[in-house]
């Protein structure tokens, strides 16, 4: 079903055969998959994105197991109590930090007692780092345009404080990718994300943003750096 490395050795220890589980964030629906080659029984894919709600169609065209469901993850369209499993694979990193603590409370509200939660992200990056430099520029341009950053990096602790607050109990802690492959086209799509934040800016402040952008990604070509992270939680029952 051709599930990322990292999605694998996250869910490795979960058992959730039979289980109806949700993907919080869909994207292009990589945990969806890890989820249904570890046996889940259903799957809810959750996005507030229409072009990653089209490619979660295109992925699983025929599976009755997946429900995409488009909304907002602070006002998700379920009961309470109604999931078994939550993956939260690579969501955290891209979103605002004010939009952190509701969805955690929301995620909480839809999962049964002895839920199991398993949240991927990635660690802050090294002061130093030549990717973090272009994550920045992506952050300023969105800032400028938006008033919010587009790129936000919790540590392992700091996401299991958050859930901590909300009644999980912290399970485990492991790495799935260290260093992290920041490959050419990983920082192309983040150059573009500065093209496109800078469109709403004057044009001599957005030019500035995006030849910045361009070439650091340009000099940068690829870096392996960082480290992404698995924490595992537990409701109780």
């Amino acid at each position: 079903m051709n599930v990322p490395d990292s999605v694998a050795t996250a869910l490795a220890d979960r058992d959730v055969a039979g289980a109806t589980c949700l993907e919080a964030g869909a994207g292009v629906g990589n945990a969806t998959a890890g989820l249904l080659d570890a046996g889940a029984e259903h799957v809810y894919a959750v996005t507030d994105r229409a072009d990653h709600a089209e490619g979660v169609r295109e992925r699983f065209p025929d599976d009755d197991r997946v429900e995409l469901i488009e909304a907002d993850l602070r006002e998700l369209p379920l009961p309470a109590d109604a999931v078994d499993a939550i993956t939260a694979h690579a969501l955290f990193n891209v979103l605002p930090n004010d939009a952190a603590a509701p969805i955690a409370a929301e995620l909480t509200r839809v999962a049964a007692p002895g839920a199991t939660l398993v949240v991927d992200d990635y660690d802050p990056m090294p002061a130093e780092s030549p990717v973090r430099r272009l994550f920045a520029v992506e952050n300023a341009a969105a800032e400028l345009a938006g008033a919010r950053p587009a790129l936000t990096f919790y540590p392992a602790d700091g996401l299991r404080r958050l859930f901590g607050g909300h009644g999980w109990k912290h399970d485990r802690t492991r790495t799935i990718l260290e260093p992290v492959p920041w490959s050419e086209s990983h920082l192309t799509a983040h150059t573009a994300e500065v093209r496109g934040h800078a469109a709403s800016l004057p044009d001599a402040l957005g030019q500035q943003l995006i030849t910045e952008a361009e070439r650091l990604a340009k000099t940068t070509g690829h870096s392996d750096e960082g480290r992404m992270y698995s924490v595992a939680m537990a409701l109780p029952e």
